[in-house]
């Protein structure tokens, strides 16, 4: 029989129903497991947004440990602390609506001024300025992974221009994706500009100082991400020059501390990585989880595999 800790209460309970194919233990990995029952875990269900050292490090000791699943679909902040022997499977697909809907809303609150009305509603300050649309933009999509999916599929119907980019060229379920080569000549015709894009040695500072120099006047960059796809630096020196807008719900650092001029920076909006902070979150990760443990049964490969 296999043995799986579960993080939480949550997980314990919808997976109930399984315990008579398999061990299942709630470990949150912030105290250590019994010897024998340590011994005997297979697999290792991780929970949501768990940060820190600490429980990372515990994986390490897990002597007979086969597969961790993540929740998350960025996995390079866990592979350093995963044994290599180890296989690794993302939640790729679990936060993609829920990461597309805030990539829509923060277009939206960025465009229609929406930042600038919650401060004139908590002053009691009427505030009624001719803004910018959605609509007729030029967008440009950097990705075409889950996330890049569920976010065209819900710009459609906002009647703007799409364009993708991914690491190769192809023809895409939504249309012609043109390869990260030809990035440099799309950004000049970009009105927005959305990341959703992991994070690898490929990725980072994609949006460098030369490619942010490369959007027009007014675009926005919106970053649903990594905070280091962007050259953090970079984007602030446009950001202050009040050449180039921001919307971001990841940082480089992060969490962003206080008093760093991101914060203060003009034409920003800045949204704390809460992109699968929603109540669909739990169930969604739950039947990855679920179909996971099914194959694994079944002798089946597993979905998401990135090691």
């Amino acid at each position: 029989m296999l043995t799986v800790t579960l993080p939480d209460d949550d997980h314990m309970t919808r997976l109930a129903d399984l315990g008579d194919q398999l061990e299942l233990v709630r470990w949150d990995l912030l105290g250590p497991l019994p010897a024998d029952v340590l011994a005997r875990v297979d697999v290792v269900v991780i929970g949501h947004y768990w940060i820190g050292s600490q429980r990372w490090e515990r994986l390490a000791t897990v002597p007979n440990l086969r597969c961790v699943l993540l929740p998350s679909a960025g996995f390079e902040h866990a592979l350093p602390y995963i044994p290599e022997h180890v296989s690794v499977c993302s939640g790729r697909g679990v936060h993609s609506a829920g990461t597309a809907e805030l990539a829509v809303a923060l277009m939206l609150a960025a465009q229609r001024g929406l930042a600038d009305a919650v401060v004139a509603q908590s002053e009691g300050r009427w505030h009624n300025p001719f803004g910018m649309a959605l609509a007729d933009r030029r967008v440009l999509v950097v990705g075409a992974g889950s996330v890049a999916s569920a976010l065209v599929a819900r710009l459609r119907p906002f009647e703007v221009q799409i364009t993708q980019v991914a690491r190769t060229a192809r023809v895409g379920p939504d249309g012609p994706v043109h390869g990260v080569e030809d990035l440099a000549t799309l950004l000049p015709d970009a009105d927005i500009v959305v990341l959703t894009v992991p994070l690898d040695a490929s990725t980072e500072h994609l949006l460098d100082a030369a490619a942010l120099a490369a959007l027009p006047d007014g675009a926005l960059v919106v970053n649903v991400a990594r905070g280091r796809v962007v050259d953090t630096d970079a984007l602030l020196a446009e950001l202050c020059s009040g050449r180039l807008r921001a919307a971001l719900d990841v940082t480089d650092p992060e969490p962003l501390p206080p008093g760093h001029p991101l914060w203060s920076a003009p034409n920003t909006v800045i949204t704390a990585h809460q992109g699968g902070n929603t109540d669909a979150t739990s169930p969604r990760v739950t039947a990855l989880v679920r179909r996971q443990l099914g194959h694994l049964l079944a002798g089946e490969p597993l979905e998401n595999q990135v090691r």
